[in-house]
């Protein structure tokens, strides 16, 4: 699911977005303060930003400028909200780095227009139906996997595990982020858990001698082997 992070201090505002875009399969985030959510987007990173420009602790400019000037968020996609719609601030607000401008109030089916089609163009791996890495291959609508052509039957988490990291190959993730990422930051799961579900996913992929496409990283985490994941494409 792709994932969608609100920065918005207006509740009833926030309230309407979730829904729609909940209802539209994304997965939610929501936070009501800049700086609050500044320290969120050093733990997780959504697939795309809704940030308010006006916004209490730290303003909404300040903080996608900050984002720009980190590694981990410099392409993160952001569309700004603001009820400031003088050609002046709009510029402002893009050439501080958001990829687009919203003046309120807007029609709520336009952005999500136009949410969709920023996650296209920035990130189509969140947005694409089948994910293919290597030989292995995700259909996230029929909930199929398949390896070098033979159906993998796997279980709802292990399903989720995967997904999650063919979306970034060669990307290390900890196991706090998986936990996040996967079982989501609302639900209390000890971080072996992780370990165990790994585990199950690699027997569940790996017969034979195929090779392993789960990478871990000692000290670190996992990733989605970026090498594997080339491999068959060539």
């Amino acid at each position: 699911m792709p994932k969608v992070m609100i920065v918005e201090d207006e509740e009833p505002l926030t309230l309407l977005l979730r829904y729609n875009l909940e209802s539209e399969g994304f997965a939610v985030e929501t936070c009501d303060r800049g700086d609050e959510a500044e320290v969120r987007l050093m733990e997780v990173q959504p697939d795309l930003l809704l940030l308010d420009w006006m916004l209490p602790g730290l303003s909404g400019i300040e903080l996608c400028r900050r984002l720009r000037a980190r590694e981990e968020t410099a392409r993160l996609p952001i569309i700004m909200l603001t009820a400031r719609g003088e050609e002046a601030e709009r510029i402002r607000g893009l050439a501080t780095g958001a990829d687009d401008y919203v003046v309120k109030p807007f029609s709520v089916a336009e952005l999500m227009a136009r949410v969709r089609a920023m996650l296209r163009r920035a990130k189509p791996e969140v947005v694409s139906t089948v994910l293919k890495g290597g030989d292995i291959e995700v259909d996230r609508e029929t909930h199929r996997v398949r390896r070098a052509g033979r159906e993998i039957h796997l279980g709802p988490t292990e399903f989720r595990l995967l997904e999650f990291l063919m979306q970034s190959p060669g990307r290390v993730f900890s196991r706090e982020q998986l936990l996040d990422g996967v079982w989501g930051h609302d639900v209390y799961v000890d971080e072996r858990t992780v370990d165990v579900h790994i585990g199950r996913l690699r027997k569940a992929v790996n017969r034979g001698k195929s090779k392993d496409p789960i990478r871990t990283v000692r000290g670190s985490g996992y990733a989605f082997d970026d090498q594997f994941a080339a491999a068959a494409v060539r």
